[in-house]
């Protein structure tokens, strides 16, 4: 089976998979700038918090602004939902945005694999760094990816 990697959103072909892509989104009545910033909408307790995130500069710094949050600023069940929030919203991506998704159906039963160069928990968590990593985002794609095929043959 190939592998694909991607990381940086500024990378052709395939840094489109970054949630750091600009490309507009409707998720839960809201537009947002990016993927990035859907899904890290679910994440403050109070609406001050996500105000805040949301009117960070670049995906980038709203991503490390997240991460830095303290726990009592972040909704009790967090743990509990990231995943399933994150699948809604690369669902919405790739299903609002036809270039994107046959992207990602071009891709066939490729392995894809968000490769970070930091070695830290998030970066982990989400991809793989120096081959060791959850690669969460890339399992998530490749669900979605699944989803999109069946729905073409439907």
């Amino acid at each position: 089976m190939d592998t694909i990697s991607f990381y940086r959103a500024s990378e052709k072909p395939y840094g489109a998979f970054s949630n750091l892509y600009r490309r507009e989104i409707l998720f839960q009545g809201e537009t947002f700038p990016t993927a990035e910033h859907a899904y890290q909408a679910g994440k403050p307790r109070k609406k001050e918090v996500r105000d805040w995130l949301m009117a960070a500069p670049s995906p980038a710094l709203l991503a490390m602004a997240a991460h830095g949050l303290y726990v009592w600023d972040i909704v009790p069940n967090w743990s509990q939902i990231k995943f399933h929030r994150m699948k809604e919203v690369l669902l919405a991506k790739f299903t609002q945005h036809q270039d994107l998704a046959a992207l990602l159906l071009s891709t066939a039963d490729a392995r894809l694999v968000e490769t970070a160069s930091v070695d830290n928990a998030v970066n982990r968590l989400w991809g793989e760094v120096n081959g060791k990593g959850k690669n969460m985002l890339g399992l998530m794609l490749m669900e979605v990816r699944g989803i999109l095929n069946r729905n073409d043959n439907d």
